[in-house]
């Protein structure tokens, strides 16, 4: 596994994206990703999947008043 360049990454940060301290340790590294437009390319859903999806996680309207 390769080691993240900390100082390369706080630089882009905080200097940058002007983020301050805490925000910057407040984000993951997938969120830091997407703040320096280095979004991931992996396959979009498909069909099979959503619905997979929605079977392990169904909506529920329980106490929601419309």
């Amino acid at each position: 596994m390769a080691a993240f360049d900390w100082p390369a990454l706080m630089r882009a940060g905080m200097r940058g994206l002007g983020l301050r301290p805490a925000e910057f340790w407040d984000l993951t590294p997938a969120e830091l990703q997407l703040l320096l437009g280095q979004e991931g390319r992996g396959a979009a859903m498909d069909r099979d999947r959503l619905s997979e999806l929605m079977a392990a996680f169904p909506d529920r309207d329980e106490g929601v008043s419309p």
